[in-house]
């Protein structure tokens, strides 16, 4: 893979992303849900942290976040450009594309979206407000995928921990950038030795 075609695909990535965000965002108010089957819907959600709605706490915790993933963003390009100049292995080149597509698409959130949207709550949001709801650095992250393949279920009360309440699998809303670092990440755990194996250099 070439760095120009990683770009490509990295840019392909950002773009669905941006686009399902920005449409939701402009579509949509706050925990408005739309039932496409019982088991896939689309449901807006903001949140302040990871990838999946994690959080670091705190005062702070927003702009650390963000600037995390700013130098995070940067090794992550480093070791993209690097990996193509030794010819790594295409499932090494393709989860890092993912991962920093999917790195990158979330911090545009976190730096943009408080400063170009007003707040959904109650309402639709509109871009470019005059109002925005933030400050640069500290805009949320929309998510609006939601797959519940298990809902409500009532669990034995022998079971630890959880017996006796409801249960919902899989109770996750995500966004494209998520699932994008998520396949990036199964890619390296999943294919481990091919992605980090040195057989596709001895071939050539």
């Amino acid at each position: 893979m070439s760095l120009k075609k990683a770009y490509l695909y990295i840019f392909i990535v950002l773009l669905i992303d941006q686009i399902s965000k920005v449409y939701i965002k402009t579509n949509f108010f706050l925990n408005e849900e739309v039932k496409v089957f019982e088991w896939f819907r689309i449901h807006f959600i903001e949140n302040e942290g990871m990838a999946w709605g994690a959080e670091i706490p705190g005062d702070y915790g927003k702009i650390i976040l963000t600037v995390f993933r700013i130098f995070a963003v940067f090794g992550i390009a480093w070791w993209l450009q690097d990996s193509i100049k030794k010819n790594s292995s295409k499932y090494l080149l393709v989860a890092i594309v993912l991962i920093f597509a999917g790195a990158l698409g979330n911090i545009i959130d976190s730096v943009f979206y408080g400063v170009i949207f007003d707040d959904s709550y109650h309402q639709v949001a509109t871009i470019f407000a005059e109002e925005p709801y933030g400050t640069w650095f500290h805009g949320e992250v929309v998510d609006m995928f939601y797959f519940p393949f298990i809902v409500d279920y009532p669990m034995p009360e022998w079971v630890p921990f959880i017996g006796g309440k409801p249960f919902t699998f899989f109770n996750a809303i995500f966004n494209v950038a998520d699932f994008a670092i998520s396949v990036g990440v199964g890619i390296l755990i999943v294919f481990n030795k091919k992605a980090f194996g040195e057989n596709h250099l001895l071939a050539k």
